[in-house]
């Protein structure tokens, strides 16, 4: 029943694809358990020096030669069998599966019935056998199932011992208490370490999964910052070179200026792309709306903005910032608006961010047939602070427009905690 040295390295090679598939190294997840091969098959086999009892009972006892040599193959089958079922280690079994379960409860239950016979043949020597037994219980059946059979199994020996000792007087109480708390231990050690190894596997998938969503979390952060700080002002960049090619004839003076307002932007640009990469970029609404102020006059919009006079959390004044640069960016990159109204206010508790343009045909086209990165990743700053969103075509006046309104709590949930988490 042993497996050949073919069978081995292939059954390794499907052990560790099933690990690597996962995202896995089968050498990394079995050290971090605490438990290599080497010292699972030690730990799993030491209990086979037991075989030494019945085999000296064997031995000097005076038995016949044909019952002897079968008592010794029973014990060899004995070995071999186990030895088979309890050879992969208990991660690398949890990881294939239960493909050769049937196969090794019938020859669990096989050894479980050979235990019995041999006891009830061959004498009190053979007992020792049940601890096999147990310790292979508790490493095939379920958890529940396992702890009930070796509950069970513990009571094997003194019943037996006073079945074959012909009453209870003549039973070694000592020896079979000893052996019969062997059974028990065995067993739950077993049990536990299936568990335990079910556990780390669990833990290593647990933490891949996490590092991956991290991983992603923060691609979605940078691709998010770069294309809300990039947006904006690429597109100041390009009117003003626009309004430069214009001028370089007419106005070299005014040109002159244009062309330092670019460098300006880009140097400005460089900085936030910068800070965005680093992961500390917080834009502050006043710098915001100021900015947005010049970037709508140079493209010839008339703006109106309409701020809030107190102070606002930094998570919420940052959304606030981004809500307005985003759609800033839109109404110049997507609509051909005339006015852009800007209005923030507060009531109850919450601050709403309001930016109305009217130039919302050609954005309406844009919303409807592709929801930009920009509003996706505006979506995801409010969603985490608990706040919603709104982006879509109304009508303003009789005319077509293009909303975007944002809706904050004055303070968000995590900022409030993080206060009280300071004041502990």
């Amino acid at each position: 029943m042993m497996e050949t040295e073919q069978e081995k390295p292939a059954g390794r090679k499907q052990w560790m694809a099933a690990f690597s598939s996962r995202g896995h190294t089968a050498d990394e997840v079995i050290a971090s358990s605490g438990i290599s091969f080497h010292l699972w098959r030690l730990y799993q086999h030491f209990w086979l020096v037991c075989l030494l009892f019945p085999l000296v009972q064997l031995v000097r006892h005076p038995t016949p030669l044909v019952q002897m040599l079968t008592g010794m193959g029973a014990l060899a089958f004995f070995a071999g069998s186990y030895t088979w079922l309890m050879w992969r280690h208990p991660i690398e079994r949890d990881v294939l599966g239960h493909s050769r379960v049937p196969l090794q409860l019938v020859l669990w239950m096989v050894l479980a019935a050979l235990a019995l016979v041999l006891s009830l043949t061959y004498g009190l020597s053979f007992l020792w056998l049940f601890i096999g037994v147990s310790a292979i219980t508790g490493v095939l059946l379920p958890l529940r199932s396992a702890f009930i059979v070796v509950s069970l199994l513990m009571f094997f020996p003194p019943v037996l011992s006073v079945v074959l000792s012909g009453g209870i007087s003549g039973v070694d109480w000592s020896a079979t208490i000893a052996l019969m708390l062997l059974v028990r231990a065995l067993g739950v050690d077993m049990l536990g370490l299936v568990r335990l190894s079910s556990a780390v596997r669990e833990l290593h998938t647990t933490r891949k999964a996490l590092a991956r969503l991290k991983v992603e979390e923060e691609r979605q952060r940078l691709s998010r910052d770069l294309h809300d700080v990039l947006g904006q002002t690429l597109s100041v960049i390009t009117l003003k070179s626009e309004l430069a090619r214009l001028l370089i004839a007419e106005d070299q003076e005014r040109c002159a200026h244009e062309l330092s307002e670019i460098e300006r932007v880009a140097r400005t640009s460089l900085r936030d792309v910068r800070e965005a990469v680093a992961g500390y970029r917080q834009p502050r609404l006043e710098s915001e709306l100021e900015g947005v102020r010049q970037v709508l006059e140079a493209a010839g919009i008339e703006v109106q903005i309409d701020a809030l006079g107190e102070a606002l959390a930094p998570t919420v004044e940052s959304a606030l910032a981004w809500t307005v640069r985003e759609s800033v960016t839109n109404v110049i990159r997507h609509s051909r608006a005339q006015h852009c109204l800007i209005r923030l206010t507060q009531q109850n508790g919450t601050v709403r961010g309001e930016v109305l343009n009217d130039g919302g045909q050609r954005e309406r086209v844009e919303s409807m047939t592709r929801r930009g990165l920009g509003l996706a990743g505006l979506q995801e700053r409010v969603s985490a602070l608990g706040g919603q969103m709104e982006a879509g075509p109304c009508t303003l006046s009789g005319k077509a427009s293009f909303r975007v309104c944002v809706e904050l709590p004055m303070k968000p949930a995590g900022e409030t905690q993080n206060v009280q988490e300071e004041r502990v």
